[in-house]
């Protein structure tokens, strides 16, 4: 026997195997019956799916062979791997010195005469091993049935692949939720340790103005004043960066169900708690959705509260419609408030991009809420677009796929 020597690019060879996780796992129906088909069109007694590891090579999938591998210092595959072409028929191993004196060859019981291996090479040109069919006497097969077992070869790679990229994302999905469970942490932190002083900052301010607001000028109470509306903005941005965050997630959530539109809508209006003269038309025919009810409600809750903040009428109307059609829910939410300028409208959704307009109390917006918006429209497979006359109305559309 003559022990053929490893290639330069075995190393690369054995790690994009080991990518593959395909070694010692259990039987697989896929595998065996590729091996039975393989048996069945060369009217081979033996056929193997064979992985060439570093000291062995291992079946897969076997047909008329009970032992689960062998040494690869004696494997016949191990020569297929390294042949220039894709394919090594031999057609007797007795008259062949590399094989003559192979343990394989002599084996008393079902010595292996005839061997022909298809290398099972991937996209990117490792060769991971063989489907190859053995008998037990010196024998051939036809160009049309190594045409076939060909084709059974490139099944069994794209197997591999199909494989390996599932395990890539359960790998990725597995690190996105951990990496999400660290950012709640971390959101949690920040709310909790820069949020609080800022409320201790409001309180404080209210104390100062109580106890010298005698002492103290006018200027003196607008610094103060100052102060507090600036803890106040701040606030809500950071909150405003962690709705964006939250909204990243709820995006992501595969989780859908069927929920009553109305009783959404009257959930996210009850959490507003409105003081001033206020009329929301809901849609006249309700709906029963089926989608990501989360990420549908942060839409929501961002148009409707912008609807109220951005309003300087003395009665707010806000018209809300949804209809189903082709596959997608349809959204809008229409206002009477301040309106957007034309030259700002296209900019609306982009993170950070605000219309220059102060709300109803006289803060000016921090360009987080439509972005987050739009970014859980596209997530949801829908678009969204906005109409608006300044001084008029604001009217939003968006679509969500169903």
């Amino acid at each position: 026997m003559i022990t053929q020597e490893i290639s330069s690019r075995e190393l690369k060879r054995l790690k994009a195997l080991d990518e593959y996780r395909i070694l010692d796992t259990p039987n697989e129906a896929e595998y065996d019956d590729i091996a039975q088909l393989a048996a069945y069109i060369s009217d081979a007694p033996v056929a193997l799916i064979s992985f060439i590891d570093i000291n062995r090579q291992w079946f897969k999938s076997k047909v008329g062979v009970e032992m689960c591998e062998t040494e690869r210092n004696i494997s016949f595959c191990t020569h297929a791997i390294e042949a220039e072409e894709d394919v090594l028929e031999i057609k007797n191993a007795l008259e062949d010195d590399r094989f003559k004196n192979n343990p394989l060859t002599q084996s008393p019981d079902q010595p292996v005469i005839y061997y022909c291996g298809f290398k099972l090479t991937d996209s990117r040109g490792m060769t991971l091993g063989t489907l190859c069919i053995i008998d037990h006497k010196p024998r051939t097969i036809s160009d049309n049935q190594k045409k076939s077992l060909r084709a059974l070869s490139k099944q069994i790679v794209k197997l591999l692949e199909l494989r390996r990229n599932f395990d890539l994302l359960k790998r990725a999905e597995k690190s996105l939720k951990e990496k999400n469970s660290l950012l709640q942490d971390f959101a949690g932190t920040v709310s909790h340790d820069i949020k609080m002083p800022l409320a201790n900052m409001v309180l404080t301010v209210d104390i100062l103005k109580k106890k010298y607001e005698t002492t103290l000028d006018k200027e003196g109470v607008n610094y103060l004043n100052y102060l507090k509306k600036s803890s106040f903005s701040l606030s809500e941005y950071i909150t405003s960066i962690l709705n964006l965050y939250e909204s990243e997630v709820k995006a992501h959530e595969k989780s859908k169900e069927s929920f009553d539109l109305k009783q959404l809508l009257e959930e996210i209006i009850d959490l507003f708690n409105i003081k001033h003269e206020c009329e929301i038309k809901l849609p006249h025919k309700n709906l029963e959705l089926h989608c990501n009810r989360a990420a549908l409600e942060q839409i929501l809750l961002n148009l409707i509260g912008n609807s109220l903040k951005y309003n300087d009428k003395e009665k707010i109307v806000i018209k809300i419609k949804c209809k189903e059609k082709e596959g997608f829910y349809h959204f809008s939410v229409n206002d009477n408030g301040v309106g957007i300028p034309k030259e700002k409208q296209k900019d609306i959704f982009n993170l950070f991009s605000t219309a220059a307009i102060t709300d109803r109390n006289g803060n000016k917006g921090n360009g987080i809420g439509l972005s987050t918006v739009k970014k859980l429209v596209k997530k949801l497979g829908g678009k969204i677009k906005v109409k608006s006359e300044l001084g008029e109305f604001t009217k939003v559309s968006f679509t969500i796929k169903k």
